[in-house]
């Protein structure tokens, strides 16, 4: 094996995903900011939209987006510039 071709800053980092809290600890060499406390252990903190535990791919779960009242919404709002 090829001697000084990792990185040096490859350590464990808790990734959370937002939409549902879930925290899980993998080793990364992602750059944080914030960090974290997890069992009584801080770790740097990189923040996920979606993860392996709220993607629909995964879950099985789709989410129904109300794109009727959304519609009616915009239709109402601009009603009143509508050229008859």
């Amino acid at each position: 094996m090829k001697a000084n071709i990792h990185p040096d800053n490859y350590r464990l980092v808790a990734f959370k995903d937002m939409s549902n809290d879930d925290v899980f600890i993998t080793k990364s060499t992602a750059n944080a900011k914030e960090t974290i406390e997890v069992e009584g252990v801080e770790y740097p903190l990189i923040k996920l939209e979606i993860s392996r535990t709220s993607h629909p791919f995964y879950t099985g779960k789709t989410k129904l987006v109300d794109t009727a009242g959304r519609i009616d919404k915009f239709k109402n709002k601009y009603a009143k510039f509508k050229k008859d």
